[in-house]
């Protein structure tokens, strides 16, 4: 399950891209509901809020080190609750949509623009998602672990 969420939010991720990239133009900022909500086209050089910019071979390590250590721990993840699995998955998704962007340009593909927020794109949600669900399951069970010990 986790290889088949990934699969879904790595496709999902790139179909979007792909769309903003062939429609708009750089910078380009579509009002869908204005002043709240605009569909925007940057390119990112960094991490989350623009962080570490231009280090664009430790993204691609990290990414990739990231889909190592997933397929590594394939078949134990296999037995983990259904929360841990989705998590990763999500969290493994993203990753290796932008982790795509960063291979061909050395650029990340935003897009989704809340005007208070900096520009962020699918795969960004998966991974926090996916950080959130796992930090969440790892939370309860040690409650979990608490209440019956």
């Amino acid at each position: 399950m986790p290889l088949g969420i990934g699969i879904l939010v790595f496709i999902i991720d790139q179909l979007v891209k792909h769309l903003v990239v062939s429609t708009m133009h750089l910078g380009q900022s579509l009002p869908v509901i204005k002043g709240i909500f605009h569909i925007t086209y940057v390119l990112n050089p960094g991490a989350a809020f623009g962080m570490l910019e231009h280090q664009r071979w430790f993204f691609i390590l990290v990414a990739l080190a990231a889909v190592l250590l997933g397929a590594a721990f394939y078949k134990k993840l296999q037995q983990e609750s259904f929360l841990m699995r989705s998590g990763a998955g999500l969290l493994l998704g993203g990753a290796v949509g932008n982790l795509a962007d960063r291979i061909q340009s050395g650029l990340v593909v935003d897009f989704l623009d809340f005007r208070i927020w900096p520009v962020f794109n699918i795969a960004d949600i998966a991974i926090c998602a996916g950080a959130g669900i796992l930090i969440f399951d790892i939370w309860q069970r040690r409650n979990e672990d608490d209440i019956c010990s």
